[in-house]
């Protein structure tokens, strides 16, 4: 019996807690973002493209001025850039909102990675000459395939396939040449013997 009231005393003091520091975040004014950085490949192969996408959310009530999103994670020994910028200006973001941002890249040597989080810098509303710094979502570490592995594990293997046929053919037909003209002999012969009936 004490256990459960000590438990239901504990419960409504967490959510007293809770209540007050939601009323706190409430009373906060200015932009809050929050940054997430996602691989969209399933696999990164060596000379194909790997698209990166940023998302930034504004939770605050107020927008966010110049925010600079900067990625110096890629190393430029081992990214090449396809399409897009590793470092951007965006004028402001409104309040209760979100952008996104896409990177194309190359990757041009084969082994593990450690993807590690970008960077974004900005001002909390515009009154403010305070620069807020925020960090995003770390994909973690990926192993860059080589490409001959990729393409032996999903290329569709046409000429494979094609030598395939080609060997197999001549065991699948010279069986069946041979039934055929077997059958149409006996045909004709059994066709032979009815006609002199």
């Amino acid at each position: 019996m004490f256990f459960k009231r000590a438990l239901f005393l504990c419960t409504i003091l967490l959510q007293l807690a809770n209540i007050y520091t939601l009323e706190a975040d409430e009373n906060e004014s200015g932009a809050r973002l929050l940054i997430s950085k996602q691989i969209l490949n399933k696999y990164i192969v060596e000379n194909m493209d790997l698209v990166v996408k940023y998302t930034i959310y504004n939770i605050g009530n107020s927008a966010a001025v110049n925010v600079v999103l900067t990625d110096s994670s890629f190393k430029p020994e081992v990214f090449l850039p396809a399409g897009g910028q590793l470092n951007v200006k965006i004028p402001r973001v409104p309040p209760v909102s979100n952008l996104t941002h896409t990177v194309v890249l190359r990757p041009i040597r084969v082994g593990f990675y450690n993807f590690s989080a970008a960077e974004v810098t900005y001002r909390n509303s515009d009154e403010s000459t305070q620069v807020q710094v925020a960090i995003s979502s770390e994909p973690g570490e990926g192993y860059i395939v080589a490409f001959r592995d990729y393409d032996k594990k999903f290329s569709p293997h046409l000429l494979d396939w094609a030598a395939f046929a080609v060997m197999t053919f001549p065991s699948l037909a010279i069986p069946f040449l041979l039934w055929w003209s077997s059958k149409s002999k006996y045909e004709s012969m059994s066709k032979q013997k009815k006609n002199k009936d």
